[in-house]
């Protein structure tokens, strides 16, 4: 075998030994982690129900490992056991079945859930047997109370002042952040010094963002979100920009309305005077023709008379 033989051999081999050391596989989503984490502090909540369902809503600041357990009087059967379960927004918790005992006549079904993300959030269901009952935890962020209905209108090459405010009731945020709608996605906004056009002024528990030198392309949807370890809590205010010219058009509109109306008037009363007055013209001629027949009618007589004799 020659030496440029040899030698491609080698390399040949050389590329198949650093092949297998490529991961070509794409890693997919990571599951949210169910199971708890033993760094993180644990919070527990019961909930005890005579019924057949119960919501319970929890705010929750930082991550946590969630202690969650439902207690049930069970219906008037009181079988010895029956069968429980958890669910995670409707779908059922991975080997989260068990068997339940009645002790004391009561059922009880405990779980614990490592709270880290925002993607853990949500609504998490202890059921007891096929949906006899039903206890129903909701968990997330403190929520911004404050909600504006109506939207904020400015005019173009003004300013505008958009606040956003948490109450005083809640837990203070750590930060502010603010976003601009932009089609299905939201784009966060920076305070942006040269050309001043965007301010944002956080305070502990409200903010402002302040918008200058408006254009047609600022209005929208602007989102507020107040940061927490655990998530981000939303709230979203609406902005119109509008030209000097959009509050003249309705008055606008009513002079233009006016306007046809008179028209309408004067030219009707113009068709109706033009009318009279050929009505009246035809009569004067009727009768000047009536009293010159009149008139006539005299002298025609005498002279057939005169012709007769």
């Amino acid at each position: 075998m020659s030496a440029s033989w040899k030698q491609l051999l080698f390399q040949v081999l050389l590329l198949l030994v650093s092949c297998r050391h490529i991961n070509t596989k794409t890693p997919g989503p990571t599951p949210p982690p169910l199971v708890p984490i033993s760094s993180l502090p644990t919070v527990e909540r019961s909930v005890f129900v005579k019924g057949e369902s119960h919501t319970e809503k929890l705010e929750l600041l930082n991550p946590v490992n969630l202690a969650l357990e439902c207690t049930w009087t069970g219906d008037q059967n009181k079988l010895p056991n029956i069968t429980g379960f958890w669910r995670k927004d409707g779908d059922e918790v991975d080997n989260s079945q068990v068997t339940v005992q009645l002790e004391g006549d009561q059922y009880k079904l405990k779980r614990v859930f490592s709270i880290v993300s925002e993607e853990n959030l949500g609504s998490y269901s202890c059921v007891f047997g096929s949906e006899e009952a039903k206890i129903e935890f909701v968990l997330a962020a403190p929520q911004i109370g404050e909600v504006r209905d109506k939207p904020i209108v400015s005019y173009v090459g003004d300013s505008a002042v958009i606040a956003c405010k948490m109450e005083e009731t809640k837990p203070k945020p750590i930060t502010w952040n603010w976003y601009k709608a932009n089609g299905t996605d939201k784009e966060q906004i920076f305070a942006v010094a040269e050309p001043l056009r965007c301010e944002i002024k956080n305070e502990d528990r409200q903010t402002k963002l302040m918008v200058h030198n408006l254009t047609e392309a600022d209005g929208g949807l602007y989102y507020c979100g107040a940061v927490y370890a655990i998530s981000t809590a939303m709230s979203h205010v609406e902005l119109k920009v509008i030209s000097f010219w959009e509050p003249l058009k309705p008055f606008i509109a009513i002079v233009v309305e006016v306007i046809v109306l008179v028209a309408g008037i004067l030219l009707y009363e113009k068709c109706q005077s033009k009318k009279n007055y050929t009505a009246e013209n035809g009569t004067v001629d009727q009768t000047n023709t009536m009293t010159q027949g009149e008139n006539n009618g005299p002298e025609e007589s005498s002279s057939m008379r005169q012709r007769k004799i």
